[in-house]
């Protein structure tokens, strides 16, 4: 294997996650499917790598220009830096979501370390009949270090969850509670997270080392609805088949390997839906502060019946730790070089130009989409080496995209997963009703975020920016095989990426008084014109790019749709 192709290998789609893979009938399908004539050796092509080779370099400059001590408005964000460690330059450590994760890595890695010597001496000495035993007193013990005298009121919520499903015997009335107790958890949780029990061991006593045990709340609630949803979906196939499946071990675990999207509906029997599968799921400690989110279903498959062959794989999974690795460092180049998020809290932009402000608010979205991945590949990592394969929560590169539609498909695919499962499809999918649903589930993930209103606009934004795009895809559909559609593609790309981005600044970075300023400042002078022509460009060059990488991919039988 020459040099090149080991280091696309490194980088590519099918070394994250073995689901991307598909299975030889689907591959060849696909193949079918793809333009068997690469489009990189073209005079085409070699005209944008030129592009790419001006454009990258002072996309980057630009932003550093805007956010470094050569600004003139370094001494507003000036207080919100700290002393870094690379070439002497201070870093920019003032999210204060990455900052916990930063700050706490010693405490994570002792965790993994503890976690992971624990599960291997116990498997060792004690005959330890089902993993999750383990994880339920392991989960006992992290649960009261991570949130203290706090973890009562956890426990509260978690024990009426349990009871839902447990005592209305109702199959419908029994959904419509999950999701009303579900939601108004949120709002609770936001207004009384700290309101006195007026008992003093839990209002005064070790707090542990969250304080604020609502925060990871929001992930355990998904769990814990993914319980609920996939026990009644159980019991009610019983039901219909008028029988008794609770002796299925054997079946189970004798059966060939079950591939993720049965594992969504694995055939556990109904006493495995009990207490302690229940709370070792919703405590399981490599995925319990930020996930990604497996199901009950799949959990419990994976954990009591059959382990998966890539989780024995210790050559990828040491792959997938240099990848991690790599993402790390390139975190920290951006947080020492870019003060962009102490720039966007203290709206630090005033003079800048729209180059300037849109680079500000772009490379912000990168720093929030690596303070994502980073916490989630750790996780992920760390559910690897215990044994048990999550899904990969984030398969592309946020530059990498040019619809708004797949975008979310590869943004926290885990939790896209889960609403499609638990949300999407119950509603009706994408029939007739498809825009209605869309919009269910955009509001579901604003409030599911954080109860702002913020948000909530930036999710109904997503759904009207969706609707132009799933119209043009419809029209123009039948013109695909037109030498001009692929160009066609690529405007009705540039307007989508436009969209997409305004959409995304108003709602996790600039807010509405920077996104205005932005506007203002790209239709209302000249400068701001000829950037907006001249980026324009740039997108279309990359939307090009991106759609000949997906072809790459197609022809090694790999489309993942996004």
């Amino acid at each position: 294997m020459t040099f090149l192709s080991e280091f696309l290998s490194f980088f590519s789609l099918e070394a994250l996650d073995t689901r991307l893979l598909p299975n030889e009938q689907k591959k060849q399908a696909v193949q079918k499917r793809s333009n068997p004539v690469s489009k990189w050796h073209t005079l085409e092509f070699k005209f944008y790598m030129l592009v790419f080779a001006i454009t990258v370099p002072l996309m980057y400059k630009t932003a550093m220009d805007a956010s470094n001590e050569t600004n003139p408005n370094y001494p507003r964000f000036q207080h919100l830096l700290s002393d870094g460690w690379l070439f002497g330059r201070k870093v920019d450590n003032s999210d204060q979501q990455y900052a916990f994760f930063r700050n706490n890595f010693g405490v994570l890695a002792a965790f993994i370390v503890i976690h992971w010597s624990l599960r291997r001496l116990i498997g060792k000495f004690f005959q330890v009949t089902k993993r999750t035993y383990y994880d339920f007193g392991f989960g006992v013990f992290f649960l009261f270090a991570i949130h203290g005298f706090n973890t009562p009121k956890l426990l509260i919520h978690i024990a009426i969850n349990y009871s839902i499903t447990h005592f209305i015997k109702n199959h419908r009335a029994a959904i419509a509670v999950t999701w009303v107790y579900g939601l108004l958890t949120l709002f609770v949780n936001d207004w009384y997270w700290d309101y006195p029990t007026g008992i003093s061991i839990i209002d005064h006593g070790f707090k542990g080392i969250v304080e604020r045990w609502d925060v990871f709340y929001n992930f355990t609630l998904l769990r814990m609805m993914s319980f609920n949803m996939d026990y009644l979906e159980r019991a009610k196939e019983i039901e219909n088949a008028k029988v008794s499946l609770d002796k299925d071990e054997t079946k189970l675990s004798t059966l060939s390997y079950l591939d993720d999207r049965q594992r969504l509906t694995a055939p556990l029997p109904i006493v495995d839906y009990n207490w302690v599968n229940y709370f070792a799921y919703l405590t399981y400690t490599p995925l319990f502060i930020a996930g990604p989110i497996v199901t009950f279903n799949d959990f419990i498959y994976q954990s009591n019946y059959q382990s998966l062959p890539s989780v024995k794989d210790y050559t990828r999974t040491f792959r997938y730790f240099l990848r991690l690795v790599f993402c790390v460092l390139v975190m920290e180049f951006l947080l020492h070089f870019m003060y962009v998020v102490a720039v966007s809290k203290t709206k630090a932009w005033e003079g800048d130009t729209p180059f300037q402000i849109s680079m500000l608010g772009m490379f912000n979205l990168n720093i929030i989409w690596l303070k994502l991945l980073i916490p989630w590949r750790l996780f992920r990592f760390w559910s690897l080496l215990d044994g048990i394969d999550p899904p990969e929560n984030m398969i592309r590169c946020m530059d990498n995209n040019y619809s708004a539609l797949a975008f979310w498909r590869a943004w926290h695919r885990s939790f896209n997963r889960w609403v499609i499962r638990y949300i999407y499809i119950p509603m009706g999918g994408g029939g007739k009703y498809r825009i209605i649903n869309s919009l269910l589930v955009f509001s579901f993930v604003a409030i599911w975020h954080d109860i702002e209103l913020k948000l909530l606009m930036w999710g109904w934004l997503v759904v009207v920016f969706l609707i132009p795009e799933i119209s043009a895809t419809i029209y123009f559909k039948r013109f695909e095989h037109e030498w001009w559609f692929r160009h066609l593609c690529a405007v009705g790309a540039v307007v989508n990426i436009w969209m997409m981005m305004i959409a995304n600044l108003y709602g996790f970075c600039l807010g509405n008084d920077g996104t205005l300023a932005l506007l203002r400042e790209m239709f209302n002078t000249v400068s701001g014109i000829e950037f907006f022509i001249f980026s324009s460009g740039a997108l279309f060059v990359g939307a090009q790019v991106m759609f000949e990488l997906r072809e790459a991919e197609k022809r090694k039988g790999i489309d993942v749709r996004c």
